[in-house]
């Protein structure tokens, strides 16, 4: 005996027909007979008087009809209790990202969440692509929308986009043009993170695809505001992505060049904890952060960035 059995139980005593019952469910006739036959297996009881007019209910049936009502209106609660919740949002949420992506893409998901969730309080998260991982691990934010890492085990991972990256030089560079080789990296004094980030990771495994050294000038796992402060100062040249350093493009203290000669881009994502407790109130979030994100790439607001599929 089940619910699903009950609840089309109730409706076939209260059409008194199983045929009328099958159109009301969207269903066929010999799948509710079959249902029925199962319902009166699993009680050892005859439910209905079967005629050429329908259906009419036995004392065994009427018995059962009373929590067949209970369970079905009981589960209909269920029902409009979980929907409830989905439409509220969960009562907190905490979403991280990494510093370049937080730049681009925490004003439109804060407006959007709180028009959709009023009544969910948000905070946002900003650190590395190691921190993302561990915050989701320990249950200290709820996601994540990160440059794709390498190692996604027990995580529930959405790929969203690709994000072109570009060669960062001081606004008075002349002698930059809008293209720059790959292959001519090598050549220029580069401003990165220390080896444990995932922008040095991806500059170094680009340099071997190419066959080139790097010359690291400096290293700074200081925010990214620092590090194109230490460009503008002409401390030397960095890569980010042009949505990183779109202002300080159009007010010209920085410009960008577009590399060429192999593919240089990073995919960003939303992750999540697999099987995570409460993971289907986040069902609604995730959707409407996803929607956010891809309207911002359409719509312009995410330089040299392509969605997905």
């Amino acid at each position: 005996m089940n619910s699903d059995d009950l609840e089309c139980f109730a409706r076939v005593a209260n059409c008194g027909s199983i045929s009328r019952a099958a159109l009301e469910l969207g269903s066929d006739q010999s799948t509710i007979s079959r249902q029925m036959l199962r319902l009166e297996a699993s009680t050892c009881s005859r439910l209905f008087h079967r005629g050429g007019r329908g259906v009419v209910l036995t004392d065994a049936g009427r018995t059962l009809l009373e929590h067949a009502r209970r369970v079905t209106e009981t589960v209909e609660e269920a029902r409009r209790a979980i929907h409830a919740l989905s439409g509220n949002g969960p009562t907190e949420l905490v979403i991280g990202a990494q510093a370049t992506i937080a730049r681009t893409i925490f004003g439109p998901i804060g407006f959007a969440l709180r028009s959709r969730f009023p009544r969910t309080r948000l905070r946002f998260a900003e650190g590395t692509s190691g921190d993302m991982l561990s915050w989701l691990a320990s249950g200290n934010i709820d996601l994540a929308v990160l440059y794709l890492p390498s190692q996604t085990a027990g995580l529930k991972i959405d790929t969203l986009l690709q994000e072109q990256l570009r060669l960062v030089v001081p606004g008075n560079q002349a002698d930059v043009d809008d293209e720059f080789a790959v292959r001519r990296l090598g050549e220029v004094p580069l401003i990165l993170p220390s080896a444990r980030h995932g922008l040095r990771l991806l500059a170094e495994s680009l340099a071997s695809r190419v066959g080139i050294s790097l010359h690291i000038a400096m290293e700074c796992d200081a925010s990214i505001s620092v590090t194109k402060r230490l460009v503008q100062n002409g401390c030397g040249y960095t890569l980010l992505p042009l949505a990183a350093v779109a202002e300080e493009v159009a007010s010209g203290t920085l410009r960008t060049a577009r590399l060429v000669g192999a593919d240089v881009t990073r995919e960003v994502a939303l992750a999540t904890v697999r099987n995570r407790p409460g993971a289907s109130e986040l069902w609604s979030v995730i959707q409407a952060v996803r929607q956010q994100i891809c309207s911002t790439v359409s719509d312009g607001g995410w330089p040299d960035a392509q969605l997905r599929g």
